[in-house]
């Protein structure tokens, strides 16, 4: 995610600034809120101070407030536009992939990559990011401040941290593992319905409908199950987080009232102490939330990122050919031969079209017949042999410019969201919308 986050570094720069100063004003309120305690119990009470310092605490919550409030619209705002880069990133990249890709990847399966994980992405570059750097800040703040009045009872405050941790990294890996899960039994679906809906005739044709709602409702019980078995980690995750804070407001309260009574600590400082400790209640519980977001964006990342590996076998030379505009059209196969995993589909195919033919290629199913005309446009390459055009191998061409020169209509009719106008001049540039 470096070099997208890189693309908007002066807009996350201001944003974590804005964040920074969120955080000190945020920790600055509580030393008012100590040392006003400590004066009016030395002097009395005072009307005047009493207002003086609400004053203050409010002036800095307001400040604090308007921090806050464009910290959160300029780090969202990086990660929509991270989120804008990335899809359009992984469409182009989709559309330059060949058929074997298309082959072997189910159609669900790249929606679902293109939705819900990148929505996942998003949630793990914005408020996962923002809230990360935010709980850090705040700790490291409150705790300085928290060790410079009492370094020990800071330290005896802090005693359950290491378990926090050992907890946060445990359940954080499990639930890793489990939206990994999910989103897989998520692209299932999206295949089976997608499926469904492209093959409907054939569904219906062939009285299948209750058979593949069957199907269909095997797969959402797994879903819905495994989402089950998320929840009740989270559910499990939270109460247990929670009850380590609360372990720790109860050693400051036991420690930190023996002091008190001891006379090594002032009722302000304890009161400032109690507050501090309410402060770092949020970022303890935002760090559980946060390594949520994190481990569901990387399992996210980590399935889109296997896409953009995914490298088009077919590809422009180094140095292409120029394509003639007009081609002749005069086709030839050598010796051309084609494999697909399930056999071999053409073998040793020779046949010479001379330019301005009309060729009809005839035989029964699966005898190859589409498989040798969508040489001609490279939509695939031959395992052997060669494809040439006016005695040109076509692998010497750029695969877009040689495909402007070829009409080309497909076995499966296919209409695209527009109007019949626009669907009949799909390819041509220069056409009028």
């Amino acid at each position: 995610m470096g070099p997208y986050l890189w693309r908007y570094r002066r807009a996350v720069a201001l944003g974590f600034a804005a964040l920074l100063v969120k955080d000190i004003l945020a920790a600055i309120v509580p030393v008012f809120l100590g040392r006003g305690v400590d004066a009016m119990q030395a002097g009395g009470f005072n009307l005047n101070a009493v207002l003086w310092l609400a004053a203050a605490i409010v002036g800095f919550a307001a400040v604090k407030g308007v921090f806050q409030y464009w910290m959160r619209v300029i780090v969202i705002g990086v990660s929509r536009d991270v989120e804008f880069d990335l899809r359009n990133d992984l469409y182009r990249h989709l559309t330059r992939l060949d058929a074997g890709f298309y082959g072997r990847t189910r159609t669900g399966d790249v929606m679902a990559r293109a939705t819900n994980d990148l929505g996942a992405v998003r949630m793990m570059v914005g408020p996962a990011l923002m809230y990360s750097f935010e709980t850090g800040i705040t700790f490291l703040l409150v705790v300085a401040i928290m060790l410079r009045i009492d370094w020990k009872l800071t330290l005896a405050a802090l005693a359950p941290a290491p378990l926090i941790s050992i907890v946060v990294s445990r359940f954080g890996h499990l639930i890793h593992i489990r939206f990994e899960q999910i989103q897989k039994l998520f692209s299932d679906i999206s295949s089976r319905v997608q499926e469904n809906i492209a093959g409907v005739r054939v569904v219906r044709a062939f009285v299948q409908e209750e058979a593949e709602l069957r199907n269909f409702e095997r797969l959402n019980q797994l879903y819905v199950a495994e989402n089950i078995r998320l929840a009740k980690l989270s559910g499990a995750f939270l109460p247990l987080l929670q009850a380590l804070i609360g372990l720790t407001m109860l050693i400051l309260l036991w420690a930190g009232g023996l002091r008190l009574l001891g006379g090594d600590l002032t009722l302000g400082q304890f009161v400032m102490f109690n507050t501090y400790l309410m402060i770092l209640v949020w970022p303890m519980i935002a760090f559980g939330w946060v390594v949520n977001l994190v481990q569901r964006g990387t399992a996210s990342l980590g399935r889109i990122h296997a896409i953009l590996q995914e490298q088009p076998s077919i590809t422009a030379p180094p140095v292409p050919v120029p394509v003639p505009r007009p081609l002749r059209g005069e086709i030839e196969f050598r010796a051309v031969t084609v494999e697909y995993p399930a056999g071999r589909a053409l073998d040793g195919i020779d046949l010479r079209i001379p330019a301005g033919a009309t060729v009809a290629i005839v035989g029964h199913t699966g005898s190859g017949k589409s498989t040798l005309v969508h040489l001609i446009p490279r939509l695939i390459d031959p395992a052997g042999g060669a494809v040439l055009i006016d005695g040109v191998d076509i692998r010497r061409y750029c695969p877009e410019e040689l495909r402007r020169q070829i009409g080309f209509v497909p076995q499966e009719t296919i209409l695209f969201s527009a109007t019949l106008a626009q669907n009949i001049a799909f390819g041509v540039d220069d056409c009028p919308p």
